[in-house]
């Protein structure tokens, strides 16, 4: 049987601007929409325009067409995937008070796009960034990671432990050591967390959408080994932690990190979720960032349903939400 792929290497997708569902959907909370930075492509073709009398072989046109028709360029109009997304969002509950900002990447297209612009604490999705940095830093050494920098490796990443978080921010220099990786990572929004507190990195989904083009890219500051290391890792997270964007997966492998965090002072939770996924035959990288949630269950709900309208911009999907997955109370 041919497989999704090949006929996608077929045939070209063609997607639509908008499904007419998306322009009756009503807005349902307060959320934070913004710029993104979007390549579109245009597919250049000609047409020829007719003439009313054809000159012969030998006849020359006042012109200097000699007899030629002219030619036109036509190109097809260019897709604002920004506003898709943003008309794919409209079906997302967001919580009054809330924040959520989502940004995808289409593998296969180069294509991305992006909703809301603001910045995030990040949870235990740093976890992926200390990994990056120890990763580059142990490149620029020329040397392996240590027996124990791969246990707490995968503790940290496979487990979300915090501990483990705790050992390696230490080993990459802390807030100091991540801004400075991320500098050549291109992580332009990300500051890292005051003294230990890793968990309050801020960060933006663009950000993290360049993060993730690191590890799964091609183009990147990491080796081919340091990048399949760190993406497997990612693809081995523990099975209570299969909430976020897994859940646009199509059965297909994924690759996940998930935040969660509760803030002392207000008792609204942090949730956050970036990773690859694979829905519809094309993979694609995706990242959502929230907070002000008032449960952890709302708040995983709100990121699985931005991941899913993120995807539907290119695989031309449901945006509609899913059950929310159970969640428990502890921060990660």
């Amino acid at each position: 049987m041919e497989s999704s792929r090949a006929r996608r290497a077929r045939t070209p997708r063609r997607r639509p601007l908008l499904h007419g569902a998306l322009a009756t959907f009503v807005v349902l909370g307060g959320t934070a929409a913004g710029t993104a930075y979007v390549k579109t492509r245009a597919h250049p073709a000609v047409r020829a325009v007719s003439s009313t009398a054809t000159p012969g072989p030998s006849a020359s046109t006042s012109d200097g067409t000699d007899g030629k028709a002219p030619v036109d360029p036509v190109t097809e109009p260019t897709v604002d995937h920004d506003a898709l997304l943003a008309g794919a969002m409209k079906a997302v509950d967001v919580e009054n008070g809330a924040a959520v900002s989502v940004a995808v990447l289409d593998l296969e297209s180069g294509t991305s796009a992006m909703y809301g612009d603001g910045d995030f604490d990040t949870a235990s999705i740093v976890k992926v960034d200390i990994l990056a940095v120890l990763l580059l830093q142990a490149q620029d050494a020329g040397r392996e990671l240590t027996a124990a920098e791969r246990s707490y490796a995968t503790d940290m990443i496979e487990n979300s432990d915090n501990t483990a978080a705790s050992a390696l921010w230490r080993t990459i220099g802390k807030a100091g050591g991540l801004d400075a990786a991320n500098a050549r990572l291109g992580l332009t929004g990300t500051v890292g967390g005051h003294d230990m507190y890793w968990g309050l990195t801020r960060t933006t989904a663009a950000d993290q959408l360049a993060l993730l083009r690191q590890v799964f890219g091609t183009e990147s500051e990491l080796s081919a080994d340091s990048r399949a290391y760190l993406g497997g890792l990612m693809g081995h997270i523990a099975a209570d932690q299969h909430w976020g964007v897994s859940t646009v997966a199509d059965g297909s492998a994924w690759a996940l990190k998930n935040g969660w965090l509760p803030r002392t002072a207000t008792g609204l939770w942090d949730i956050n979720s970036i990773g690859r996924v694979t829905a519809d035959g094309a993979d694609y990288l995706v990242a959502v960032l929230s907070d002000g949630n008032t449960t952890k269950e709302k708040g995983v709900a709100l990121v699985e349903a931005a991941a899913r309208a993120a995807v539907s911009v290119f695989a031309g999907e449901d945006a509609s939400p899913a059950p929310a997955a159970t969640a428990t109370a502890a921060s990660s």
